[in-house]
């Protein structure tokens, strides 16, 4: 992965060096960093990471695969150096430490000490993508696409921050309790923000009050005189120290940056003396908290709200963004889903105007735990309001009994070809259609792409 701006080199292997607590040696200046051999552009360092972190990492799938035995890929596919902690075949330069994990983090330290920026870090249940890419935009700031917010995807968006960036956003992520403070430790971020609390990943936790105090321990990574901003409906004072200085946004009027819904997808945000109307991006009330957010978020650094009109009005990829075909309207949720973001979508489909049917593909929501079926089955009272709905997985045939009969529905066990004939076939010019469900649902099989490809065939006639 590289920098933005690639003119100047991202690392000098002094630097790298010096990070790595390594005798100084000559070496080629780097321009960008990757863990995956497939993904090295010209000029990269490869990093060789072993599948299996170990127990320090709570990772959903750990395996025998090793990074070191791609690093002979990596270097013909152009990288200039490779990271590594056993030696390794070939001639090209390496960086050999005790742990690539640990010599990763130790870059991004090093990274997160010479920046003069201001930093900001994000978490949530849902929208965090979206939020760094509304305040990327507004600030503006570095960021990197896509969610790498985890124990390697921040390091890695930490290690490639350009020494010259304006501002940064990183985003944070948990999957089990003990992860959010550790990665905002590394990150030290100036603001930090708390986007929701939501049941997302709760069959690894406890319970809510656990999320909670999960979500809330970024806290802890704050530099001196840090902000936390948070969600006006999240008791914040109940999880940080009074020490720390807490901004809210929200629809209430307690909140420091107020939202209101004036008309569409507008909406304006207030606070103090200060007021700008602008287009939320994809609109619905979610959108406009996380707009509301990043308001939120220019104030406590002095920036202008008028800052707001610099976010485009598109999504990042599967959170909302919309394609037009032959006359039908695809709604692409399809990154991931949980209970609140499958309400907000179906709510804004039902809001939607549309010149024909509204229809509902429904994947599967997963990590719920205990909780999944009724989760599914409390979606009823929303999804019976669109024309069709599609259920998709195990635990959605628990909607797709609660829908009641006489109406249209569907029910599919797996996304296969199979339901895209049927949702292909049925589609017509005018209608609404909205996909959403877990990661591993559409988003990991491309769903959305061939049935936008499928559409263009058929000409929805």
């Amino acid at each position: 992965m590289k920098r933005q701006n690639a003119q100047s080199s991202l690392w000098s292997w002094y630097d790298m060096c010096d990070a790595l607590g390594l005798p100084q040696n000559d070496g080629p200046n780097v321009g960008g960093i990757s863990f995956d051999s497939r993904q090295i552009q010209s000029g990269d360092l490869f990093v060789a990471l072993p599948g299996d972190p170990g127990p320090r990492f709570k990772v959903a799938q750990r395996t025998d695969r090793d990074g070191h035995d791609f690093v002979e890929d990596a270097i013909q596919r152009g990288a200039v150096g490779a990271l590594v902690h056993k030696p390794v075949d070939g001639n090209c330069p390496t960086l050999q430490v005790e742990d690539t994990i640990d010599g990763l983090w130790n870059l991004a330290r090093y990274r997160r000490r010479q920046l003069t920026c201001p930093v900001v870090a994000v978490t949530g249940s849902s929208g965090k993508t979206t939020l760094k890419s509304f305040l990327a935009q507004a600030l503006p700031a570095f960021s990197t696409k896509g969610s790498f917010n985890n124990y390697i995807g921040l390091p890695v968006s930490m290690a490639i921050t350009p020494l010259d960036a304006k501002a940064v956003v990183y985003e944070i992520g948990t999957n089990h309790e003990g992860e959010i403070a550790a990665l905002s430790q590394l990150a030290m971020p100036d603001i930090a923000v708390v986007l929701n609390v939501l049941p997302v990943h709760i069959g690894f936790f406890p319970g809510m009050d656990a999320l909670t105090v999960e979500k809330f321990s970024i806290y802890q990574g704050l530099t001196n005189n840090g902000i936390l901003v948070c969600s006006q409906t999240l008791s914040a004072n109940q999880h940080v120290p009074k020490r720390i200085r807490i901004e809210t946004f929200g629809f209430d009027q307690s909140a420091t940056v107020q939202v209101k819904h004036i008309s569409n997808s507008t909406y304006s945000f207030t606070y103090d003396e200060n007021q700008v109307e602008v287009r939320v991006p994809g609109g619905g009330k979610h959108r406009a908290e996380t707009m509301a957010a990043t308001a939120t978020v220019l104030r406590a650094l002095n920036y202008p709200l008028s800052n707001l009109s610099n976010v485009s009005d598109s999504l990042p990829t599967g959170r909302g963004n919309i394609h037009d075909v032959n006359g039908a309207k695809i709604i692409d949720e399809s990154y991931n889903a949980n209970p609140a973001s499958m309400e907000a979508a179906l709510q804004s489909l039902l809001d939607m105007p549309a010149a024909g049917r509204r229809i509902a593909v429904l994947g599967q929501m997963n990590e719920l735990g205990d909780e999944g079926v009724k989760y599914h089955t409390a979606l009823a009272k929303l999804a019976s309001r669109a024309d069709i709905v599609f259920c998709v997985g195990e635990l959605m045939e628990h909607l797709y009994h609660n829908l009641g009969h006489g109406r249209q529905k569907f029910f599919f066990e797996n996304v296969d070809q199979d339901l895209l004939t049927s949702l292909t076939d049925l589609v017509q010019a005018g209608d609404t259609v909205l996909v959403k469900g877990s990661h591993s649902f559409f988003w990991e099989v491309n769903f959305i792409q061939h049935f936008v490809e499928a559409l263009k065939r058929n000409d929805c006639n």
